[in-house]
């Protein structure tokens, strides 16, 4: 990509966009084209036509999405897998009528099937069942990988699709009732210690096995890849490395703060047991991350209690 070239980040708000976003500033790129929502709508086929065709973006990274944790995706998968076709059809359609050099899709490590074999490699897409808990939001971005690949294969498009593993990071969700388990873990260990609280009570048994990427190393791979690669196949993006909730959730006590104890409530669901991505395909190609957990976490913290006004206010 030319420092000059126009480059759309769809989703430039949101936690991942806003990373992109952040990267590519930082890397000199001068043409970064940014849409709120309430400019380009885009589940709205005709206003995303009418961006494209004034805009005509070389580049296109597709971070805009609906997601949520456990929650949000068991109880609302109507709204998943109906945004998600559609934000991801109009916008693919779209960059490849106007002109778009480049579109890179994000997709997500749920894709995979709920009892895949760990680590999972790209090749186990499709290989099983999915996790019932997130089914509607996994097969919208299956579909836009699916949507990516038969646009190159008949129409030459280069689309590439990247598959991140859990992310957590600056510009977060912190929402208990949709956010993933990262943040909501930051908010209520972070609450339970403003309000002297004696236990933090977490969902589940706290042994599934999770991997974690902080955002801005997924901003980075992401760039890396537009630049570095051009094959339909997709690209898993994380650590390599995975940690329990259970872990997770002392980790955090440590950087709060906290000196109670976790309570597990093991009548709500844990989800897939294990998640780790074999991300020896993005390293073969020349990129590895680089933030730890606990330094990503510690960071993510500050964030946390210099940008959400009810930590601010009682830090």
């Amino acid at each position: 990509m030319d420092k000059h070239a126009s480059i759309f980040v769809a989703g430039h708000r949101g936690l991942v966009g806003s990373a992109l976003v952040r990267r590519l500033k930082a890397l000199g790129f001068t043409r970064v084209i940014e849409r709120t929502r309430a400019q380009v709508d885009l589940t709205r086929q005709a206003q995303v036509e009418e961006f494209f065709k004034s805009e005509r973006p070389e580049y296109v990274f597709m971070a805009a999405a609906k997601v949520g944790g456990i929650l949000a995706n068991s109880t609302r998968g109507a709204d998943f897998i109906r945004e998600n076709l559609l934000i991801q059809s109009n916008v693919i359609d779209a960059a490849w009528r106007h002109g778009a050099r480049k579109l890179q899709f994000l997709g997500s490590s749920c894709i995979y099937p709920k009892m895949a074999r760990q680590p999972m490699r790209e090749a186990d897409l499709l290989t099983g069942p999915l996790e019932p808990t997130n089914e509607p939001y996994a097969i919208a971005k299956i579909a836009g990988i699916k949507m990516g690949q038969a646009y190159r294969a008949q129409y030459g498009f280069d689309v590439i699709s990247v598959m991140p593993t859990n992310l957590y990071g600056p510009g977060d969700n912190f929402d208990l009732q949709n956010s993933h388990v990262l943040p909501a873990l930051m908010r209520k260990v972070h609450d339970a210690k403003l309000a002297g609280a004696p236990t933090v009570e977490i969902w589940g048994t706290g042994s599934p096995r999770r991997e974690f990427l902080h955002v801005d190393d997924l901003a980075d791979a992401c760039v890396f890849l537009m630049q570095r690669y051009s094959e339909g196949e997709i690209v898993n993006a994380g650590v390599g490395q995975d940690i329990s909730i259970r872990e997770a959730a002392e980790l955090m006590k440590q950087i709060v703060g906290y000196s109670g104890a976790l309570v597990f409530d093991t009548s709500k669901p844990d989800g897939t047991p294990r998640k780790l991505l074999d991300v020896s395909k993005l390293n073969g190609l020349g990129w590895q991350a680089k933030i730890s957990l606990a330094e990503g976490l510690r960071s993510t913290y500050q964030w946390y209690l210099e940008n959400i006004p009810a930590a601010a206010v009682t830090r």
